[in-house]
């Protein structure tokens, strides 16, 4: 336990290993990525109510216990409590959200039109990667200018909120080898949340993320 850097982290190392679940299980029951679970438990972070309370399912347990503290009825997370307006989140803190969560949505240029389209995916080496079919909307990539990938979370009713923007050269992946590696990787969902068999992977390499968290009044 010396090298859990919070207290969050070294409740969530400890109940892990009193059911004797590995990373990789944990993290697939609380829908986050390996490597947010590892940073967690690592780390000093801060994770959003929403993502400890994945990870809090996924342990049979709940978040006052993760926290050390029950939360008050209808609260805000702490660090939220107060009415602070907008505030923009380090970098460090964006990829943290963005390991949390597994659905985003990215700007593209269709046939018919600009569109903004879901996606699911996953992080990969610091770079964002999610699949899709060869004729969908997500596979619709610039060739010359940047594409724009935003994650972001809303709860109205607290009135608390974040965004997430990654913005960089989005690219299919054709190498063979590449593709087996990101398939054994990140293998597809047996439940995936959209019909169709996609088998296009497309690598988002970032040249810029920023986030903000507002408080809304």
């Amino acid at each position: 336990m010396e090298n859990h850097r919070t207290d969050v982290g070294r409740r969530v190392a400890l109940r892990r290993e009193q059911l004797g679940l590995d990373r990789a299980t944990v993290a697939e029951r609380a829908g986050v990525a390996p490597e947010y679970l590892r940073y967690l438990e690592e780390r000093p972070a801060s994770p959003s109510h929403a993502s400890l309370t994945r990870v809090a399912r996924a342990l049979d347990t709940t978040v006052a216990e993760l926290s050390g503290a029950p939360r008050p009825a209808g609260g805000a997370p702490p660090e939220l409590s107060h009415k602070e307006g907008l505030r923009v989140l380090d970098e460090a803190t964006c990829w943290e959200l963005l390991a949390g969560h597994s659905v985003g949505r990215v700007a593209v240029a269709t046939p018919g039109g600009p569109a903004i389209v879901p996606v699911t995916y996953t992080l990969d080496d610091h770079t964002v990667v999610y699949r899709t079919a060869p004729k969908a909307s997500p596979s619709f990539l610039p060739e010359a200018d940047d594409l724009a990938f935003e994650v972001d979370h809303l709860d109205e009713a607290q009135r608390l909120g974040w965004s997430v923007l990654v913005v960089g050269r989005a690219r299919r992946v054709t190498e063979p080898a590449e593709l087996a590696a990101l398939t054994e990787r990140h293998p597809a969902p047996e439940e995936p949340w959209a019909d169709g068999h996609r088998d296009v992977w497309v690598r988002l390499t970032p040249d810029r993320v920023t986030g903000r968290r507002v408080t809304l009044t």
